[in-house]
């Protein structure tokens, strides 16, 4: 993945709300997504992370305010317009059918169907199998595969798709200690690039240490936006998550380290 991609916004929220019957899951949320950065939406359980990437994607349509992508409302993108702007790793990663992992990594070329950039595709589903380490699944059936494994091949689905907007919902929720690092390596390469990248983790640690800018969510509201240093301070991380915790600063990195306070 190595085309370069112009910076600015790519994504903008004004006053973006979203309820369900009589239950609000996001309240009045305004915010920029750039190209060139990796924005990490965290906070606790319930928080409306998820619900927040589904409004970003266009999955969902908000109650109130409205979402734009590229200076343009979400509604008034068609479905493969989008699909050719944006890409999407949602938590579940189920599929219906028995399809081989290498035959769920090509569905991503399919927004480029019948376009100059079907030409890519070669490139696109090699370089995304590479970057994710699933070669040596390729011809397993999808269904088959742990759920570490399905989220890698998931991941190089939406690598494939070469989007300029990446949107990934707790993308290293089933992957042991080296793939989640390589899975932050991947986004922050993405940003790199000049895509735009929004990530939901739970591990304050991880979106410290790859991430431009966080955003926390609680209770649906946005409460901090900003970069990792600014946001994710001791005080306001044991306000929203109701735990004490430690901040450390990482010897490497110079990026905040966050870990909980425990009695012995």
């Amino acid at each position: 993945m190595t085309r370069q991609l112009s910076l600015g916004c790519a994504q903008r929220l004004e006053s973006v709300s979203y309820r369900v019957g009589g239950v609000t899951l996001v309240e009045d949320v305004g915010m920029d997504v750039r190209y060139g950065e990796v924005l990490a939406l965290v906070g606790p359980n319930g928080a409306g992370k998820s619900t927040l990437l589904g409004l970003l994607a266009g999955d969902l349509a908000p109650t109130a305010g409205v979402v734009n992508l590229d200076d343009r409302a979400l509604g008034e993108w068609n479905p493969k317009e989008l699909a050719r702007a944006r890409a999407v790793l949602l938590q579940s990663n189920q599929v219906a059918f028995s399809f081989t992992a290498q035959q769920v990594i090509e569905m991503g070329r399919a927004p480029w169907i019948g376009t100059d950039r079907s030409d890519d595709d070669p490139r696109a589903i090699e370089d995304a199998i590479a970057a994710t380490d699933v070669r040596h699944l390729a011809s397993r059936a999808f269904p088959t595969l742990s759920g570490g494994e399905k989220a890698r091949v998931s991941l190089a689905r939406v690598l494939a798709q070469d989007s300029r907007i990446v949107l990934l919902d707790e993308p290293t929720a089933a992957l042991d200690l080296r793939h989640q690092e390589d899975v932050l390596r991947i986004a922050r390469g993405l940003a790199i690039e000049g895509r735009a990248v929004i990530v939901v983790l739970h591990d304050l640690s991880l979106a410290a240490a790859y991430a431009d800018v966080v955003a926390i969510l609680a209770d649906g509201r946005l409460v901090a936006h900003g970069s990792p240093d600014e946001v994710l301070t001791a005080e306001r991380v044991e306000d929203v998550y109701d735990t004490p915790v430690r901040v450390f600063r990482d010897e490497d990195t110079g990026r905040p380290i966050i870990i909980p306070r425990r009695a012995l």
